[in-house]
């Protein structure tokens, strides 16, 4: 689906249509492989899939993904010290105070 354009999940929601003039997902994989020849075939998941994001988000962009924090090495360094100092803190709770990492 990486190959997916915007412009192109946009094309295949038109393809869907709505109401009593909605088609099938059999019927857009069909319509999309002639109109699109060149493009790799579809399949129902994927009209699935854009159909459901659609839904659910109103859009057709690509949602970014939660990435976790980068941590330097100096902050791991600063948090295994406040570790050691206050062995009974937890670990997270230790990360989200910022005082603890000034040395």
């Amino acid at each position: 689906m990486s190959y997916l354009t915007e412009s192109l999940k946009i094309e295949i929601l038109t393809m869907i249509g709505y109401g009593d003039r909605a088609r099938t997902q059999c019927k857009v994989v069909r319509l999309f492989g002639k109109t699109h020849p060149d493009l790799p075939p579809l399949n129902q998941g994927t009209i699935s899939k854009i159909e459901a994001q659609y839904r659910e988000m109103g859009q057709v962009r690509k949602v970014p993904s939660k990435r976790q924090a980068v941590v330097d090495d100096d902050t791991k360094l600063n948090l295994l010290l406040a570790l050691e100092e206050n062995p009974i803190t937890p670990a997270r709770q230790l990360a989200r105070d910022k005082n603890s990492f000034d040395i």
